[in-house]
């Protein structure tokens, strides 16, 4: 007999919508979005008619024509997130949360107090339904893939236990979409191949998927596929990336609107890893196009950064090459920056000055340490005035779609 499923996934359905709607009961039932330029968040209502987070404003309005658009609250998403979260702690201490709105439990020590899995998952529910207002989704499986695909199936405001002994039967006859880790490109390769459910991709050998998506991609999904999921809860797990990301809409792929976007993202990234003391050696930046087709690309140092005008300039030329690669692509609709390979124990380690071509993005150079010595003033500063007291101008007088507030909630934080 299969193990029991005590892993449970919850997820806060469409959170930043549902939040605004429960602030402003006038806003229940109607389609809203929250943003301006770009939908950062859609309510159900509004993705009814396909509006979806990432669209630009204008693409929203001609879908729904009645979408009302909000500003945004901020304070009281990361309130009301971390109240959700906190109720997962009620019952269980091995809760490792995901994001603002989601999150696993492993309730497999507590259902001697609290009931069966199923039980807790319903009290969950109905606690976050009665303290809190808002509507959350729980699957409840032996796996973290197969619980978190239950809690989508759950959407909106559902509740789905996996039995394990009919696993497969569950996941194979699920669109492949579901999957974690299958974006729009993926997907659009699974279709050219016929393959649209989980079912299907089972059949495929791993080669057949590797061969299609790589050897990483390949390998993770045709274990998922089978509901091979060793990963255990982590909930301490010590940060390996830090990473930030911005939503453009539709803009040109010009150096105008790319380097401040870059800077304010490195910005960002490189103030937490300061913060933390955990430089990294590895720079990865996200470059998404207006079909949605996103590319990556890296870099590993021989040094850890955590500069901001290093990193920037890292990610620049990052992007400069992708865009070399795909000369075609005039718009791009996202911008991430990513760190990982992050140091444990760190100090600044000086160079001597060499010449080097590259001496000014070398951490340790001349010109690394006063842009390292200008950065911790500059979080001195923000320490003591907030973030908006001091800034980069270029990055100021840029006009940036999405608000900073939210940009800080979307971050994985260290």
């Amino acid at each position: 007999m299969a193990a029991a499923a005590t892993i449970l996934h919850a997820d806060l359905d469409a959170f930043y919508a549902s939040v605004e709607q429960l602030l402003d009961p006038s806003l229940r039932g109607r389609p809203i979005a929250v943003g301006g330029g770009v939908v950062l968040a859609a309510s159900y209502e509004a993705k009814a008619f396909g509006v979806r987070g990432g669209m630009s404003g204008r693409d929203a309005r001609e879908l729904c024509p009645q979408l009302v658009f909000v500003g945004g609250h901020f304070r009281d998403y990361q309130r009301l997130g971390d109240a959700a979260i906190k109720v997962l702690g009620d019952f269980t201490p091995l809760v490792e949360r995901i994001s603002i709105d989601e999150a696993f439990a492993d309730v497999a020590g507590c259902t001697h107090l609290f009931g069966t899995p199923a039980d807790i998952a319903a009290t969950i529910r109905r606690r976050v339904r009665t303290e809190l207002g808002l509507p959350i989704s729980v699957g409840v499986a032996r796996t973290k893939h197969l619980a978190k695909i239950a809690s989508q199936v759950a959407k909106p405001d559902g509740l789905v236990v996996v039995d394990p002994d009919a696993e497969l039967s569950f996941l194979h006859e699920l669109p492949v979409e579901l999957m974690w880790g299958v974006g729009p490109l993926t997907r659009a390769r699974l279709d050219a191949i016929g393959v649209a459910t989980i079912g299907q991709l089972a059949k495929l050998s791993e080669r057949s998927l590797t061969r299609l998506l790589g050897p990483a991609a390949g390998e993770k999904l045709a274990a998922l596929a089978w509901n091979h999921d060793p990963r255990q809860l982590k909930p301490h797990r010590r940060a390996r990336s830090a990473g930030a990301q911005s939503a453009l809409g539709r803009k040109p792929a010009t150096m105008q609107v790319i380097r401040p976007t870059l800077l304010h993202l490195a910005d960002r990234v490189a103030t937490r890893l300061r913060a933390k003391s955990r430089p990294g050696r590895t720079v990865t930046v996200r470059v998404r196009f207006a079909d949605m087709k996103s590319v990556t690309r890296a870099i590993t140092l021989d040094a850890p950064v955590c500069t901001t005008v290093i990193l920037a300039r890292l990610a620049e030329n990052l992007v400069r090459a992708t865009l070399a690669d795909h000369p075609r692509e005039r718009i791009i609709s996202l911008l991430a920056i990513s760190v990982s390979h992050l140091e444990e124990h760190w100090d600044l380690a000086l160079e001597l000055p060499l010449g080097l071509a590259d001496d000014a993005l070398r951490p340790g150079s001349t010109a690394g340490i006063a842009r390292w010595a200008a950065d911790c003033a500059i979080d001195k500063i923000r320490d003591r005035f907030g973030w908006e007291a001091i800034g980069y101008g270029s990055v100021a007088l840029a006009v940036r779609s999405v608000p900073d507030a939210f940009r800080e909630l979307a971050e994985k934080e260290l």
